[in-house]
């Protein structure tokens, strides 16, 4: 099989999908791979480097395209792309496909096998760990007076109080970012739906930190007098309720930072995406850091990590077959998006009101001992295709 990791052309985005490291694994199994020229130079990894293990580099993105039969990247498909997609391809990336229309609909015109890598983590996507972390410090750096922030230092100084931070979910990037804050000095509260997920964070931390139920009347109790807001909360998409209202974020301090890790529209009223290039906005006296791809500040940790968590995919597609992988690993499995003209993903045709087929169906490998997966989101949909 014809490998291709290709470079990343999303603003902002420098990481790449697969290290020096994981090319040569790859090739020692008996396939060829061909490398997008400069791939992998933001994220600290040379051309040469790759030239060394036994790739191949590669000068376009058309003829990575025209010439590669596997192909993966780290963030969406974009527009650019679309046409240069063909039939049987296999894509592996983060399409975030539910959110991404025009994606999908070319993803199935072209007839590809595509896989949305964010529904492929059997242990949790060490992008949400460096998400969680470097927020928090974006977080820090936006209170500096200089970013328009409140001014305060995360522990305080002597006769000045440390600062009190709101973490909105308590899963990976959420503990995360607790890991980061507690450990500066910050007084912290974590709010999670889970009583169990607080009872586990308040055991971690000696009950150092504090913990409550996620409510509405919670937060807003608690907004008045806080200084920072972590968003680590993964919305249902569509919701037409927020949590954090705008007459909530006005009832903040002023020169006090919301940080939307999460980056869903639904969860905080005043929230709109933005770059690294142009990471902040100030509004209801609030600075706001949106950035949506915060792991790509960190680009070379965040990709020697990432990478060696899907290599294991990318071999089994690769060694493997489709079919034969997709039994082995359910994670894989619950992650197709698409097949071959097919939509195969649950959540995509709940939201956009397409027709789908579960991967088990459209693969044949319903009867197959198939390693299990819980599904990946909440939404569901009885729009369901059968062959």
């Amino acid at each position: 099989m014809i490998f291709g990791v290709l470079k990343d052309i999303k603003n902002g985005e420098f990481r790449v999908i697969a290290t020096p490291s994981e090319v040569a694994s790859i090739v020692e199994d008996g396939h060829k791979v061909l490398v997008q020229k400069d791939a992998g130079l933001k994220a600290g990894f040379l051309n040469e480097e790759y030239v060394k293990v036994g790739a191949e580099l590669v000068e376009t993105m058309e003829e990575m395209y025209s010439r590669c039969d596997f192909l993966a990247k780290v963030k969406e498909i974009e527009p650019p792309e679309f046409e240069l997609l063909r039939e049987n391809q296999i894509v592996f990336t983060c399409i975030h496909p539910a959110a991404h229309k025009e994606e999908v609909q070319a993803l199935l015109d072209k007839k590809v096998i595509a896989f949305t890598a964010e529904d492929s983590h059997r242990y949790g996507s060490p992008n949400c760990e460096a998400a969680g972390k470097q927020g928090a410090l974006m977080g820090l750096e936006s209170l500096l007076s200089i970013n328009g922030g409140s001014g305060k230092f995360v522990s305080g100084l002597a006769g000045a109080p440390g600062i009190k931070v709101l973490i909105l979910g308590g899963g990976i990037v959420g503990k995360n970012a607790l890991q980061v804050l507690q450990s500066l000095g910050a007084w912290v509260t974590v709010m999670d739906v889970n009583i169990a997920t607080l009872r586990e964070i308040g055991k971690m931390y000696d009950e150092k930190v504090n913990t409550m139920i996620s409510t509405k009347y919670n937060i807003r109790k608690l907004l008045p007098d806080t200084d920072l807001v972590i968003n680590c909360v993964k919305w249902p998409k569509g919701s037409k309720e927020f949590l954090i209202d705008r007459e909530m974020v006005k009832s903040m301090p002023r020169g006090s930072v919301i940080v939307d890790i999460s980056n869903d529209y639904g969860v905080i009223e005043t929230f709109h995406e933005t770059t690294h290039e142009d990471p902040r906005y100030v509004e209801e006296g609030v600075v706001h850091y949106c950035v949506s791809n915060i792991p790509g500040a960190i680009a070379n940790s965040t990709t020697v990590a990432y990478a060696a968590s899907i290599l294991p995919h990318l071999r089994n597609i690769m060694n493997l077959g489709i079919e034969k992988a997709c039994i082995r690993d359910g994670f894989l499995r619950r992650s197709m998006t698409t097949y071959k003209g097919y939509l195969t993903h649950e959540e995509t045709s709940a939201l956009q009101g397409r027709p789908w087929i579960r991967p088990e169906d459209v693969l044949k490998i319903a009867d197959e001992n198939l390693d299990p997966a819980p599904p990946a989101t909440v939404s569901r949909s009885n729009n369901k295709i059968t062959l």
